[in-house]
């Protein structure tokens, strides 16, 4: 009975670090796949403008807004469950100019991100379940010979990624009230 006891509890301690192996190289996205992205138009307008900012018509992209005018339009794909959080745009080798992702959080927490396997810099940033950013890290991608960085954390409900400089380039910054996509929906205060 002692010889069971011990190979199953060696059997179990075997699976479990074959299983964090699996999951620490991200082999199990292989597996699972990350599904399709759904796509929508994030609009991001100065905190003290009152008049609606609209994006253009028939596109899938963030646009920046001061006094309604469009000051800059990014593509984006929605991630909205665990597998597609996990990859991230670890599986993209660069973005355009007027590329991103929209990363959706199931309700408004302190989330961190990290740069796992990345080829370029990103702007990461965080905007809560009112639409207002919160945080904007320009975050570099991980040195030579590692899988990821340090960590970049923030409050958000969502998680805006673009390329690096592109908030400098755009003027966007902390307490800017954001538009969010049809169907993905506020959880705060009603959209001005």
């Amino acid at each position: 009975m002692g010889r069971r006891a011990v190979a199953a509890f060696v059997g179990v301690i075997v699976a479990l670090a074959v299983a964090l192996l699996v999951f620490q190289t991200g082999f199990w996205v292989d597996v699972v796949g990350v599904g399709g992205y759904e796509t929508g138009t994030v609009t991001v307008a100065d905190s003290d403008n009152s008049t609606p900012c609209t994006p253009p018509p028939n596109r899938t992209a963030v646009a920046v807004c001061t006094d309604s005018r469009t000051r800059a339009t990014v593509d984006v794909r929605i991630v909205a469950n665990d597998t597609q959080r996990y990859v991230g745009l670890s599986d993209t080798e660069s973005l355009g100019p007027d590329e991103g992702m929209l990363f959706v959080h199931d309700r408004e927490s302190h989330h961190a991100y990290v740069m796992r396997e990345m080829a370029f810099d990103i702007d990461i940033i965080f905007i809560d379940s009112d639409g207002i950013i919160t945080t904007i890290h320009h975050a570099s991608m991980p040195p030579e010979g590692e899988s990821y960085s340090e960590r970049y954390g923030g409050r958000g409900k969502y998680v805006l990624e673009v390329n690096r400089g592109w908030a400098n380039r755009t003027g966007v910054s902390v307490g800017d009230r954001t538009e969010l996509p049809a169907g993905v929906a506020y959880t705060g205060r009603q959209k001005p």
